[in-house]
């Protein structure tokens, strides 16, 4: 059994539109000491299927239906623990850099009980044609054609905006900074390294031992 942590894990979470980078930010983002990227495409891939929980997650996912809110979170936490007890995560000196996760205020309800999240970054592309070239441009990349369609990317668009973008609402105003996300992405990245070197919560851990 994984130990539990008796403190909130500080966090960043990045949100935005498919399309808007949020996932290249994180994965440059925990590319740097101090903090772990964290998408929620991982920790799917990373379950152990043979453990009671991971075989809740088949139940749902091998029917094709959506994985409940309150065990996303759930399994979400394990897979976080388990990197904790490896020492892939160091919780006590890393923060989370949050991508794909919570997708809904449910989860991120369910989130809370767990983190505290200092910093939402909105990367923010009004131009809804600009995200559908870069889905399309990144699906060919990928050699994901099906997700190169219009209709698949506007249905994505449409899910984050009705499902997902309403947790810009949950946070407080002031924990919410919307990032240009039109922008080349070293400018983007600049933006919100320059405002994370300045947030008191990472002032604060320059003073801890690495």
């Amino acid at each position: 059994m994984s130990k539990q942590l008796d403190f909130k894990l500080p966090a960043f979470l990045f949100l935005g539109a498919p399309g808007s980078g949020k996932g290249t930010q994180g994965k440059i983002l925990g590319s740097v000491p101090r903090f772990f990227h964290c998408a929620c495409g991982d920790v799917f891939r990373s379950l152990d299927t043979r453990t009671a929980l991971g075989q809740k997650f088949v139940h749902y996912s091998s029917r094709g239906e959506l994985v409940p809110d309150e065990l996303t979170i759930e399994l979400w936490h394990a897979q976080i623990l388990n990197w904790s007890e490896t020492h892939i995560y160091k919780p006590d000196i890393d923060f989370l850099v949050l991508d794909g996760i919570p997708r809904n205020v449910r989860q991120a309800e369910f989130l809370a009980e767990h983190v505290e999240v200092h910093q939402v970054f909105h990367l923010s592309c009004p131009d809804r044609e600009e995200l559908a070239r870069r889905m399309r441009k990144r699906a060919l990349k990928e050699n994901r054609l099906d997700d190169a369609s219009d209709r698949v990317i506007q249905q994505r668009i449409a899910t984050y905006e009705a499902e997902t973008k309403p947790i810009l609402e949950y946070y407080s105003a002031e924990r919410v900074l919307d990032i240009d996300a039109t922008q080349a992405p070293v400018k983007v990245l600049r933006d919100i390294v320059d405002h994370i070197t300045k947030l008191p919560i990472y002032q604060a851990s320059l003073k801890r031992p690495a």
